[in-house]
């Protein structure tokens, strides 16, 4: 087995979601015809009349995927069929468990970007994930100054001119891991709010501006799902083990493995 396979294997069976664990499932939102077809009839009501909103086949079929795949995963730790699975949620949109399956704790996240997907779980605990494909046009510094904080901006521009769309996105990542985590959506400004963005620097939440103790109760790791993407995890709390799976229809070659943070 090589590096790779080893840092992002296939899930064991059966699959268990201990309470001191955190599981990131990293899927191709790519599949053949056949199964699309099968993760069509685990999508809701309501989440086929979106599907069939979109104009364009690929996004469509994308929605698809995620969804589908969301709806199966969840149904592997439930132990239940995918479509049985019913979401609430919350004021600023972020799904969760109805009432009548919240009292397993487990709580989820979903993140995708030009054809990949990652998928994050744990039970009892805030959580957020995020994912980008790296690309130097949006890493300007009329973008970051909009939405970063003073300090993260001059972090930014100190760095090499080669290294700062890594740190961008890192930045970017790890701003929308957090609030996603958080379940506060837009209605919490991103340069409230401090990271870590040096590429090869340890993910982390530097600071609040809203409360010193907040960084303390939150944890951030970078997560490198496939070259030429970045993508950050945010989990309430310290005291957590992460276990990378991928979705079994997800070839090898598209994924390196995990930054440790």
């Amino acid at each position: 087995m090589n590096r790779v396979a080893a840092l992002w294997p296939f899930p064991p069976e059966p699959l268990v979601l201990a309470d001191d664990e955190v599981h990131v499932w990293c899927a191709s939102l790519s599949l053949p015809p056949s199964r699309l077809r099968g993760l069509w009839p685990a999508l809701s009501q309501d989440e086929q009349i979106r599907a069939a909103r979109f104009y364009a086949r690929r996004d469509r079929e994308r929605y698809i995927v995620a969804h589908g795949l969301l709806r199966t995963i969840l149904g592997l730790y439930l132990k239940m069929r995918p479509e049985q699975i019913g979401f609430c949620y919350g004021p600023c949109g972020k799904p969760a468990l109805c009432a009548e399956q919240s009292g397993t704790l487990l709580r989820f996240n979903i993140s995708k970007s030009h054809g990949l997907s990652l998928f994050a779980f744990t039970r009892g605990r805030g959580i957020g994930v995020d994912l980008e494909r790296i690309r130097p046009q949006p890493a300007d510094e009329r973008t970051a100054e909009r939405f970063f904080s003073p300090r993260e901006v001059a972090v930014l521009r100190r760095l090499p001119k080669e290294a700062q769309a890594e740190a961008f996105f890192n930045c970017w990542t790890r701003k929308e891991a957090y609030i996603k985590a958080k379940g506060a959506g837009l209605s919490l400004p991103l340069d409230q709010f401090e990271v870590s963005l040096t590429p090869g620097e340890p993910a982390a939440l530097l600071s609040a501006k809203w409360d010193p103790q907040e960084a303390a109760r939150w944890s951030l790791r970078a997560l490198t799902p496939a070259s030429g993407y970045a993508a950050a995890l945010a989990v309430e709390g310290h005291s957590w083990r992460l276990r990378c799976w991928r979705w079994p229809e997800f070839p090898i070659p598209g994924i390196p493995g995990e930054t440790e943070a």
